[in-house]
């Protein structure tokens, strides 16, 4: 299985058992402790002692803190050892397989089929000043 079809599975399974596509309600569903405040990064994930945190700024608002926060999520699943930093302008450029698959999850997660088909008319452009998603996200996501 190849691992776009891995990011799905795992989007569908936590969407279908948690009833929510909420990044927030999913970490506290598995456990994965998060906190917002001020932070040097937009966010970043941590395993400390046994236990799986996100610590998210308090410089972000809506979909953005969202979209951060889905993003550090995917990290606490399938990156539970490594410690991972979110860098706005940075983060959902990286070529690198974990923040690639980080920045995927994120996709999958917050833009499902009916948010595709109601603004299928639009351009990509539309669609993100309509919803707030960044462009690289969109992209990954189609």
């Amino acid at each position: 299985m190849g691992e776009i079809e891995r990011i799905k599975r795992l989007v569908a399974y936590y969407k279908g058992n948690y009833g929510t596509n909420d990044p927030f309600e999913i970490a506290d569903r598995i456990g994965v402790l998060y906190q917002i405040g001020n932070c040097k990064h937009e966010g970043c994930y941590m395993f400390l002692k046994n236990h799986r945190y996100i610590f998210l700024s308090n410089k972000l608002k809506g979909t953005e803190l969202k979209v951060v926060m889905a993003h550090e999520l995917a990290h606490a699943i399938f990156d539970r050892k490594e410690n991972c930093y979110f860098i706005r302008n940075k983060t959902l450029l990286l070529n690198s397989k974990t923040e690639r698959r980080a920045n995927r999850f994120a996709a999958h997660l917050l833009i499902d089929d009916d948010l595709l088909e109601y603004y299928e008319d639009f351009t990509r452009e539309q669609f993100c000043d309509c919803t707030g998603f960044p462009k690289e996200l969109i992209e990954l996501r189609l």
